[in-house]
């Protein structure tokens, strides 16, 4: 076997992206907007039937704006997915915002819809003060409804949006969902980002499609969208000099970075193809092995299979674990991951409230993302499979 480096997850090329670069140097939209922004965003519209898109410099930039859109201020409450990237709740931090976490539930790894409902009812009644003493540091009005709630479509498989909107609806609450890594990820037909009232996408390097770096706010409400493009090129007032009556951001996606935007747009449909052949050739060739479980996709789900995740059971696998596989992985130039850790177990977070149980800690300590990118070769894939295959029983061997 060969020693190239196998990435988790690394930027795939169409062919088309220098195509549309080409373009804004040929006309000099080097600028921020310009064309290429506007068929990328005119895309993502098409591509999602959302309504309206607008495209930022991060996904974080635009979790950060639709929190400002749905009133977050000092001392507001947030429902936050626990088992998540960082980038979902730190905006919450920058408004002065309370985020409350949620645990997952097992059958998507997300937002777990009983605890979210169990969550809202103590920032309403204001029982949530006498559990977590932070949050009477924080604010001196403990009952409050929530000013958003923010499921995370978990490695691209949608979470269980029914429920949770159901339950949002009941009480009121906008959905900002997060599907940062979800694109082209379908729930019942429909794509992920078009179920909450605003939806968030993520083009970083590292997603099935990419801008190098990036995202976008979807919405129905064009206001919204209006309102989020105003803010993200510093709030400038339409006057012929420079006017602000806000503070604003420098938040807008390039010119440039759309075009490479528009050429991955148009190979989303293979990029995800590709995964979940990925993902099945894992389940074949491991998920008969004892102590290894693979994420099963509900009816009606339908997953990109950004990355494709495993639980590793150490007490049937001879005391080899997620860590130990990442390790060996490692010293064959393979890239492998925990798990995201829970967001309630961070430093950064302490104290911050959390409703639910212990599954969002247990998949932390069982979970283990294998390379997934869509350039990986059958070859590739074989030597993963090899390598983990090896591990386990030159583990297994030592025990005994």
């Amino acid at each position: 076997m060969n020693n190239n480096k196998i990435w988790l997850s690394s930027p795939h090329m169409g062919g088309n992206e220098k195509k549309y670069i080409n373009e804004a140097f040929e006309l000099n939209w080097i600028a921020p907007v310009g064309h290429n922004l506007n068929q990328f965003e005119k895309a993502l519209e098409d591509y999602t039937q959302c309504g309206h898109a607008l495209a930022l410099n991060s996904g974080t930039a635009a979790l950060h704006l639709s929190m400002i859109l749905l009133g977050v201020q000092p001392g507001d409450y947030v429902i936050c997915q626990s088992l998540t990237f960082c980038a979902s709740a730190n905006p919450v931090k920058y408004l002065g915002g309370i985020p409350v976490f949620v645990d997952s539930e097992k059958d998507t790894w997300n937002m777990c819809p009983e605890a979210m409902e169990k969550a809202i009812q103590a920032c309403l009644d204001g029982s949530i003060a006498d559990s977590f003493p932070s949050v009477k540091q924080l604010t001196k009005t403990f009952a409050r409804k929530p000013k958003a709630i923010i499921p995370v479509h978990l490695y691209g498989m949608p979470a269980k949006m029914k429920e949770i909107k159901a339950i949002a609806d009941k009480y009121g609450i906008p959905v900002l969902e997060d599907a940062a890594e979800a694109v082209g990820s379908e729930l019942y037909g429909e794509k992920c980002g078009t179920f909450g009232e605003i939806g968030v996408f993520s083009f970083n390097g590292n997603k099935i499609i990419t801008t190098s770096g990036g995202g976008a706010i979807l919405s129905q409400n064009k206001a919204y969208i209006e309102r989020a493009k105003f803010l993200a090129t510093q709030a400038k007032e339409n006057t012929p000099h420079y006017e602000h009556k806000e503070i604003g951001f420098n938040y807008r996606l390039s010119n440039v970075l759309a075009g490479i935007g528009r050429g991955q747009l148009e190979v989303l449909p293979e990029r995800i193809q590709r995964r979940r052949k990925i993902h099945d050739f894992y389940l074949d060739a491991l998920g008969g092995m004892e102590g290894i479980t693979f994420l099963k996709e509900p009816y009606g789900y339908l997953s990109n299979r950004w990355l494709t995740c495993a639980l590793v059971d150490r007490e049937k696998t001879g005391g080899v674990g997620p860590q130990e596989i990442i390790q060996y992985l490692a010293a064959d130039q393979i890239e492998a991951r925990p798990l995201w850790k829970p967001m309630h177990l961070q430093e950064s977070f302490e104290g911050a409230p959390f409703f639910g149980g212990d599954i969002a800690e247990q998949l932390f300590d069982q979970g283990l993302c294998l390379p997934s990118g869509s350039n990986m070769t059958d070859e590739d894939l074989e030597r993963v499979v090899f390598r983990v295959k090896e591990c386990l029983d030159v583990k297994l061997k030592k025990a005994v």
